[in-house]
């Protein structure tokens, strides 16, 4: 009976997140800084997601999505990336691909670098209209724009996903999970229903249909704090490497600072962008 006793106590322990020592602490001052730079922020929800875009985003008016009279928070080109970036994991995840370590191979990679240069190349023709009389090969649009932004999202949610997967996950966290040993995009079906997962968004948003202002704005402002902030909580696990995560409450911590230290990035970053607008005079 004892035994069992301490195997159901050693079983919830590993379940729990840590609350003591440094894991602890960084938790605290995470949840802290997040919901002091919350009601920091001025301004409703649709401001605060527009605060966190602004750091990030030209949010030039015409080439931006209106929804009810409002525009999005962030550009059409960036809302496809951030939004398609959240399309790529949520269809990787329900793929099975949840925990994949490994890249996609050098056929899906030459796919997706087809992606990135979409984008950089609608990119390149549209930033050229800034400039009078300057030729481009053709008239940009929102539509392009948000088309390319979404296969871009796709792509860094295929190469990002198994990237954090091997920063944040011990070998033994990797381990449970029945589909660490494949690759992001096993085959041609995931990268099929990835693009079903980007049309999927170019549809939503393109219809600017005013119910989805809130869900479209709210989900932008999320994915912007959310995306920095996996990138800087990798950093953390990085530095903390021995201590990897086995289950999801062990990573609390470090995502939770993570997810800290991206909104005092993008509030630093949104105060110098708006010092510099006013001093020199930029046009957004």
């Amino acid at each position: 009976m004892q035994l069992l006793e301490r195997k159901t106590l050693t079983h919830i322990r590993r379940g729990l997140p840590a609350i003591g020592g440094w894991d602890g602490l960084l938790a605290l001052v995470a949840l802290v800084v997040i919901l002091a730079l919350l009601i920091g922020w001025p301004g409703g929800l649709l401001d605060k997601a527009d605060r966190a875009a602004y750091a990030v985003c030209h949010r030039i008016g015409d080439r931006s999505y209106f929804v009810a009279g409002r525009q999005l928070p962030l550009c059409a080109r960036c809302s496809g990336t951030y939004l398609g970036a959240l399309a790529g994991l949520v269809v990787l995840a329900a793929r099975g691909h949840g925990r994949a370590r490994d890249l996609p191979g050098r056929r899906y990679l030459l796919a997706l670098g087809l992606f990135f240069l979409a984008w950089g190349f609608d990119g390149a023709n549209s930033y050229l209209t800034f400039f009078p009389g300057l030729p481009h090969l053709y008239e940009p649009h929102n539509l392009l724009r948000l088309i390319t932004g979404t296969l871009e999202g796709l792509a860094i949610s295929a190469l990002l996903l198994p990237v954090f997967n091997l920063t944040l996950w011990s070998a033994a966290g990797l381990a449970e999970g029945a589909d660490a040993r494949q690759p992001s995009i096993a085959g041609w079906p995931d990268l099929a229903w990835l693009l079903v997962g980007g049309a999927l968004v170019v549809a939503i948003v393109s219809s600017e249909w005013d119910p989805l202002l809130y869900p479209l704005a709210l989900v932008s402002g999320l994915m912007i704090v959310g995306l920095v902030g996996a990138i800087n909580g990798m950093l953390l696990m990085v530095l903390r490497r021995a201590s990897a995560a086995q289950r999801w409450p062990q990573a609390v911590a470090p995502l939770l600072g993570g997810v800290a230290l991206a909104m005092i990035e993008l509030t630093a970053i949104g105060l110098l962008r708006a010092e510099l607008t006013v001093r020199l005079g930029l046009p957004f």
